[in-house]
């Protein structure tokens, strides 16, 4: 009786590299690296030589002068005395502020109006159609500017809250918006130990603890659901979760409201947002909600009709199934593009120029270029700044994406 044996396997030659398709592929991406390598390679090698040609070369030293211009609006302290790499950081704190917060308001006004384009109400739906068409085909830069205009020609200036017969007041005489920019009550920290940024850093210590302690409370929520088929009301507890702490650490820390009051020509005190700052965010804000609205739209219109149907027939309220049954589903259609509308959003900032807010493309991209004449290191450092930025949105939100994709098991 005779068994088969595998063959014995050779020894490894250089061939192999070509002709057995084990290796084939790794012996091309090999060769494509190399020719990749070599290629950047000789461009960086024929910029320096041109370079020390021309009597320049690349040098960082001039983030340490003296900036010499000021920022009218930052989010730090910032004297015309500060360097130049101090500018550039209150730049990209003012870049990251627009980005945060018109991401924000675009993802809310965009959910709300690719719903309303599905409404059974014929003028709601077309309405939101009309929005939608003409805000995504007019460029941005014209909202941007038509934006601007309309708010420094609608809203009072600061001498109307003035004097007996003021032509306007305060909102709820905390709020005033003027055409100069909003003015809005500010918080504080009155206890020595928790002046100035601890206390910040505190808060946000606490944001972060309490999105992790409601993760493990959902994890919790269904594990107990999928071990006894019920699952237990968190709402209140999710709320405390939140909620409970920041009370606490308010009361410890002493929190305190700084209200603008108007003193001469105008208000002191208080948070000063500028009118360029809300003009370029709410511009940015209703064009990217434009584009979010109708990726709305096509993630609910690829939910099968089936889903609402069985919905329906278990008594939910159109509202709730919505809520609990289309829009998580939809999720998973609607966060890739919506990945793309961050981005755009985020270099679309760099308009900001067109109104004087100075972000960072109008601090080291503009005043910081021109002054040291330093082309390619400011080049180089927008060009990292924003591909930083823009890999950070993209992993974060694949993240999220992750998280609400089909789990096959």
């Amino acid at each position: 009786m005779s068994s088969l044996s595998d063959p014995p396997v050779g020894s490894f030659r250089l061939s192999q590299l070509i002709n057995d398709t084990r290796y084939r592929s790794y012996t091309f991406q090999f060769i494509a690296l190399i020719v990749l390598i070599a290629a950047f390679g000789y461009l960086l090698n024929n910029l320096f030589q041109n370079l020390a040609a021309a009597g320049l070369n690349i040098s960082y030293e001039f983030l340490g002068e003296p900036a010499g211009y000021d920022i009218n609006q930052r989010l730090i302290d910032y004297t015309s005395q500060s360097s130049h790499l101090r500018a550039s950081i209150v730049g990209v704190l003012n870049t990251l502020l627009v980005a945060v917060v018109g991401c924000l308001l675009a993802t809310v006004i965009g959910v709300v109006v690719g719903v309303l384009r599905l409404s059974n109400n014929w003028l709601v739906s077309r309405l939101m159609g009309v929005y939608v068409e003409i805000f995504r085909n007019v460029p941005v830069l014209i909202w941007i500017l038509m934006v601007m205009a309309v708010f420094v020609a609608v809203l009072p200036q600061p001498r109307a809250f003035r004097g007996d017969n003021a032509e306007a007041s305060m909102f709820l005489d905390l709020f005033a918006f003027t055409g100069r920019g909003f003015y809005l009550p500010g918080p504080h920290f009155t206890a020595a130990w928790a002046t100035g940024a601890t206390g910040w850093l505190i808060i946000i210590g606490l944001l972060i603890g309490s999105l992790f302690a409601t993760r493990a409370l959902g994890k919790w929520a269904s594990a107990t659901q999928e071990a006894t088929g019920d699952r237990p009301k968190t709402g209140l507890i999710s709320l405390g979760i939140w909620v409970v702490p920041l009370i606490l650490a308010s009361l410890v820390m002493g929190l305190a409201w700084d209200i603008p009051e108007l003193k001469g020509f105008n208000f002191k005190g208080g948070i000063y947002a500028r009118n360029s700052f809300i003009a370029l965010t709410f511009a940015l804000a209703i064009y990217t909600a434009a584009f979010i609205a109708e990726n709305v739209r096509a993630g609910i219109l690829a939910i099968s009709k089936g889903q609402t149907e069985a919905a329906a027939s278990l008594g939910l309220r159109p509202g709730r199934i919505m809520n609990l049954v289309v829009l998580p589903q939809a999720l998973r259609v609607i966060i890739p593009p919506l990945i793309s509308h961050y981005l755009n959003l985020t270099k679309n900032s760099s308009l900001a120029i067109a109104v004087g807010y100075m972000d960072l493309t109008g601090t080291l991209g503009g005043i910081t270029l021109n002054q040291t004449g330093r082309a390619i290191e400011c080049v180089l450092l927008l060009m990292l700044f924003y591909l930083t930025i823009s890999l950070s949105i993209s992993a974060l939100m694949n993240v999220y994406n992750n998280s609400v994709k089909l789990k096959e098991r």
